[in-house]
């Protein structure tokens, strides 16, 4: 997944489109530089810098016109500008400034950047043109929202022990790491329904869980699910009276969410709150929405049966679970022959050139890369060259694939020391199988 633009997030007024095409570029650029063998703290300081004066002139833009044409909507859109001028960019340029602008820190603000704009010019823009109706029409009022947000950070220090500070008021699922999801179904007597979601990065989640139960864990297994879950009941019961919607209400059903699930209910209808928090540990969300949608949700999550627990449990982090593969190859062809041979049991990224697939693995690092030895302009020599001289994706695994099986072809390969490399003439079975030895061997 690249970072370019699409006709589909044209709104349909002339110069919003041509801003909008030019935000695409300046994170491009950023991207470039980033990825730069010879990236300095300037240069980057200096490209986010020019991304955001540009994002803040749009943004004036923006706001001008819909004042221009008195439109209905302008309060809640300025509303949404605000929170992401004022707050979300902020935080991200002091993480930024305190990591001396890794790579890590820069792909972590392109990645929200992104998610931001794509997600907003989809949305809330559209309604500009009235081409849709604002999802964010029915917002608490303000007051709510701070007192929501003081009690979050108050249980967050008391169950924790964490620091939370508000990094966005409208979350929308923008990705910040490798998340575990628990969302919670209340319903009340007049049938009233609303869902609860605690969103947890990661490396967050298991810091908390090590805290509390005096190990070091360094992945998400039963027992980490089993504890969150139970954590996060606590959290919503010690913070109902600051959430009025949900105080008087039951708890009927709770499940577990993967990252694109949480993203496809979000773009069904997004909630009536949610904010993000940043701790010096990682990211925590809390978003809750009026359960109209509800049916739909919970049809693709895994749902907790309180008399099959762990074979939910086991189900989500199945799915949780999966390797990400990133296949590299010229010939659409190969790639739909590689896809169809391993997406049952990974998942699976493609990318046509080299160039594309290190603008992926900037934004969604995978756990192998397939890479394709013979392609025109920057081969497969060049692209892991790349790849290897970026500590931040230095130690991804690459096997090659080769259409050439002579010995002087072979050696050429293997010096560039990949992990391995396949013949495209191998049988299906063949391909899949070494797949399926290589994670079986990493994960012993």
């Amino acid at each position: 997944m690249g970072i370019a633009w699409k006709d589909s997030y044209k709104v349909g007024v002339d110069f919003i489109d041509k801003e909008h095409q030019q935000l695409f570029t300046r994170m491009n650029k950023l991207l470039e530089i980033c990825e730069s063998g010879e990236k300095n703290v300037w240069a980057c300081r200096e490209g986010v810098k020019y991304l955001r004066n540009h994002a803040m002139e749009h943004f004036e833009h923006e706001e001008e016109y819909m004042q221009a044409m008195q439109h209905s909507e302008y309060e809640i859109h300025k509303r949404l500008h605000d929170d992401f001028r004022d707050k979300t960019l902020p935080a991200l340029e002091v993480e930024m400034e305190e990591t001396g602008y890794s790579v890590e820190s820069i792909r972590h603000f392109l990645g929200v950047c992104l998610g931001w704009v794509v997600a907003h010019t989809q949305t809330e823009d559209q309604v500009i043109a009235g081409k849709a109706t604002s999802k964010w029409a029915d917002l608490p009022p303000q007051e709510e929202k701070e007192a929501l947000e003081a009690a979050i950070n108050q249980v967050m220090q008391e169950m924790f022990h964490k620091r939370a500070n508000l990094l966005s008021e409208h979350y929308a699922g923008e990705d910040f790491g490798k998340v575990v999801c628990c969302r919670f179904l209340y319903r009340g007597k007049q049938k009233e329904k609303w869902e609860v979601t605690l969103v947890y990065e990661e490396r967050l989640l298991l810091k908390i869980i090590g805290n509390i139960l005096d190990m070091e864990y360094s992945r998400v297994d039963d027992m980490v699910i089993n504890v969150v879950r139970y954590l996060s009941r606590q959290f919503i019961e010690k913070i109902r009276k600051s959430f009025p919607m949900i105080a008087f209400l039951d708890l009927e059903k709770e499940s577990l969410l993967t990252h694109e699930q949480l993203l496809n209910s979000f773009e069904r209808e997004q909630p009536a709150c949610s904010l993000l928090f940043q701790t010096n540990e990682g990211y925590f969300a809390f978003s809750a929405t009026a359960a109209d949608t509800i049916r739909g949700t919970f049809a693709t999550a895994t749902v907790i049966d309180p008399n099959h627990v762990m074979a939910a449990v086991n189900d989500y982090l199945s799915k949780e679970n999966r390797k990400k593969i990133l296949l590299v190859d010229d010939s659409e062809f190969m790639r739909g022959r590689i896809v169809k041979l391993l997406a049952e049991d990974y998942d699976l990224v493609e990318a046509d050139s080299s160039i594309s697939a290190i603008r992926e693995i900037a934004v969604s690092r995978p756990d192998l890369i397939l890479l394709d030895y013979e392609m025109p302009v920057c081969d497969g020599r060049q692209a892991l060259e790349m790849i290897r001289s970026d500590k931040a994706i230095a130690d991804i695994p690459v096997i090659f694939l080769t259409a050439k099986d002579d010995l002087e072809s072979v050696r050429k390969v293997m010096a560039l020391r990949p992990e391995g490399y396949l013949l495209k003439k191998m049988s299906d079975g063949d391909i899949k199988k070494n797949i399926d030895n290589f994670f079986g061997k990493k994960n012993k």
